[in-house]
């Protein structure tokens, strides 16, 4: 078996990160299916394409939750954070070679960091940048987590109302959580509060106070 691993919501300021891997005999079986980097698909074609993954191959996420990022990253750096979890889902399958979407600036390096969290250290790790657009079972990783992650922000969505992708570059997420602070004096409890916009957002709040 081969796989592809990536991940969903590392950047973002509110919800989880989702780490996927896919595992295949090998990637001629997405010749027919139209698999690419899932910030270029739909949402539609994203579900529609997980289901087809779904049934024909190997699949393992994690979920990551906000509060675990924070606590991680009081002893970790998030790359590092990352190369754990890819780590974690690459040894569910199990896999001969595992094809990763580095996190790194230096891949090689990348790859060291997450062989080091392996129980097999003979899985073979393909560690490039782009991973996700070169390689089909990366694509096919990339969709797993970003569906997955869409559906815990849906859920996370029925709590605090519409809170858009959850990524600091999002109007409608900035919008939100300016919105919750100003009513609440504090950040949602799906935020990471340990990223910068967090941090702005308090310092914000705590000035206009004193004001």
């Amino acid at each position: 078996m081969i796989c592809g691993v990536d991940e969903a919501g590392k950047g973002s300021v509110l919800g989880p990160m989702v780490v996927a891997a896919v595992g295949a005999a090998s990637e001629d079986l997405f010749l027919d299916l139209d698999v690419k980097d899932s910030k270029l698909l739909s949402p539609k074609k994203r579900g529609h394409l997980f289901g087809l993954i779904e049934k024909t191959c190997s699949i393992a996420t994690v979920i990551i939750p906000s509060e675990t990022i924070d606590a991680r990253r009081k002893e970790i750096s998030m790359n590092a954070c990352v190369a754990r979890a890819h780590a974690a889902v690459i040894s569910r399958l199990n896999p001969t070679t595992a094809y990763v979407d580095a996190c790194d600036v230096n891949p090689v390096r990348y790859a060291q960091m997450v062989r080091e969290h392996l129980h097999d250290r003979s899985c073979g790790i393909v560690s490039e940048h782009h991973a996700d657009q070169t390689y089909k079972i990366v694509s096919a990783a990339s969709i797993v987590a970003k569906v997955v992650r869409d559906r815990e922000i849906g859920l996370l969505a029925e709590t605090f109302g519409t809170i858009g992708s959850g990524y600091p570059s999002d109007p409608v997420t900035v919008a939100f959580l300016s919105s919750y602070m100003e009513k609440h004096h504090r950040p949602p409890a799906c935020a990471r509060m340990s990223w910068k916009t967090i941090e702005h957002l308090i310092a914000d709040t705590e000035q206009r106070a004193l004001f």
